[in-house]
């Protein structure tokens, strides 16, 4: 960018967000800091930089306009009919207890999606679901499980009745399903990943990195993963080069770790 306050810009926000900017794409990343400016009245990233300094609610406002928190139940549905049909019951199969992390959560709508796919498929099953996000506001409202609206278009009449309880003009998570999800604060940029897991699905979040951080990322998945195990990406994303990184193919969007 070439506003001479960006490195200030860029340095002060690390210390306060753990968010480095620059691994972000530039032309995303600068129509959003505009966006953002405008609608706070200052016409510089230093000056933005030393008002995040000064006002903690203009520094969540921050995280929560920067970090696109969209997400819905079973989003692509498609998608997760091959997840509960294909794939989870064969992952059933290699472990009893699988472990599971749905990084990039936002509200929690994933991690619940795949919580419910396992009570169908093995009710009587041991899992655990780790749902990580780096907005911290966000994750609250992911603990609360409260949905409404379009959140909810993909849901059955069925899956509202057994999975979801009437609350107010929306739907709260019941109880049984809602101690399955874990959820805590996670940097897929910074912070130290899981290890050993079965599956990882992290959809349409890399999609507003640089082609230096995906690579960083992706490999990292590939670290957190036992041999054999899956990454589910999202709906606009293809993993390139996946072989040269360890993954193969196995179904549109999915990918199994075959070496390393």
């Amino acid at each position: 960018m070439d506003d001479p306050g960006y490195s200030y810009f860029r340095k002060r926000l690390k210390d306060l967000t753990g968010i480095d900017v620059d691994f972000y794409k530039g032309n995303q990343l600068e129509r959003r800091l505009k966006g953002i400016m405008t609608r706070v009245k200052v016409s510089s990233l230093y000056d933005y930089a030393r008002l995040l300094e000064r006002e903690p609610a203009r520094l969540q406002e921050f995280k929560d306009y920067f970090t696109i928190n969209v997400s819905e139940f079973f989003r692509n549905p498609e998608r997760f009919t091959e997840l509960k049909e294909r794939i989870l019951p064969a992952l059933l199969k290699e472990r009893r207890g699988p472990k599971i992390w749905s990084a990039g959560c936002s509200y929690g709508a994933e991690p619940y999606s795949v919580a419910i796919l396992l009570q169908e498929v093995a009710p009587f099953g041991q899992y655990d679901i780790l749902a990580t996000d780096i907005d911290e506001t966000i994750l609250g409202k992911a603990r609360e499980g409260f949905f409404q609206g379009a959140d909810l278009k993909n849901v059955s009449e069925e899956r509202l009745k057994r999975f979801f309880q009437p609350d107010g003009p929306g739907y709260r998570i019941k109880p049984e399903l809602k101690r399955r999800v874990h959820f805590q604060h996670h940097n897929l940029l910074l912070d130290p990943f899981p290890q050993e897991l079965d599956l990882i699905l992290c959809r349409n979040v890399v999609i507003y990195f640089t082609e230096e951080a995906k690579r960083l990322v992706y490999r990292n998945f590939h670290r957190s993963l036992r041999p054999g195990g899956l990454l589910f990406v999202g709906g606009t994303e293809s993993l390139f080069g996946a072989r040269e990184i360890g993954f193969e193919g196995v179904g549109p969007f999915f990918y199994r770790k075959i070496s390393g």
